[in-house]
């Protein structure tokens, strides 16, 4: 489907330019240790609207099985003045190196009025067709930003305010079974934004959003998190251990 858009300038003056966003309808293909409700955290979208994408009477899925989201997935972009590689790719939820791979750019300069590949579906002149500089106004390219620089660091407006003492834990700690208490894999999604909290304190399935982690959803229990204390989950030892121990305000969003 294209959705084509005119715009008029000037008082006297009438000019148009198109802009063609390719889409289609995303699916997500279920890999072992899925289900529906972790899948609906990380593509936001509820398990019931899943359910009802899906023709599904049951929670019951499985592997390689490919479910539909209901989402609209862009497979180009046009690069307009201002732009960064990093811009683009936070906007467009991919990495910058992915961006880079899929369009075959050696380096971060790009020009405005070149076309970017968005997935790694063929499209026209996004990785074959170059563009002069002569003809182009280069962009300059943003230093990329720490994992640190990335996480959020202005508090929502609005979420029920508390502080908490935040450990972290990793998917493979000792003692750990891979599976939180509602059921997500987290050996299988080891980076997703998923916080233990006692159930008495913050309700498991809430949206929490953590000074300097981020937006996660309560998802775990644990033996020593009782009151105001939570874990997070960090994908490898040394950004848990990075991490230790802290004193941070927390806004639980629903």
């Amino acid at each position: 489907m294209k959705k084509y858009l005119i715009a008029l300038a000037g008082v006297f003056a009438l000019g148009t330019a198109a802009l063609t966003t390719q889409a289609s309808a995303a699916s997500y293909k279920v890999e072992k240790g899925d289900t529906l409700w972790s899948i609906s955290q990380d593509e936001e979208v509820s398990v019931k609207d899943l359910k009802k994408l899906n023709n599904l009477s049951s929670d019951i899925i499985v592997p390689k099985q490919k479910l539909n989201t209901g989402k609209n997935e862009e497979k180009s972009y046009k690069i307009k003045k201002g732009d960064t590689l990093y811009k683009i790719a936070t906007e467009k939820g991919v990495s910058v190196g992915d961006l880079k791979a899929i369009n075959g750019l050696a380096g971060d300069t790009i020009y405005v009025g070149q076309t970017l590949a968005l997935t790694g579906d063929k499209v026209e002149a996004a990785s074959t067709q170059q563009v002069e500089p002569k003809a182009a106004n280069p962009v300059a390219a943003a230093p990329a930003k720490s994992a640190a620089q990335q996480q959020p660091s202005t508090q929502p407006s609005s979420g029920k305010t508390m502080t908490v003492t935040a450990t972290a834990y990793t998917p493979n700690c000792a003692g750990c079974s891979g599976v939180t208490a509602t059921g997500v894999n987290v050996k299988a999604n080891p980076h997703m934004k998923l916080i233990a909290v006692d159930p008495s304190v913050i309700p498991l399935g809430s949206k929490v959003w953590v000074e300097g982690y981020g937006t996660a959803i309560a998802a775990d229990t644990g033996g020593a998190i009782k009151g105001h204390k939570i874990d997070l989950l960090m994908p490898n030892n040394s950004q848990a251990n990075s991490w230790g121990v802290r004193t941070v305000t927390i806004k639980v969003l629903n």
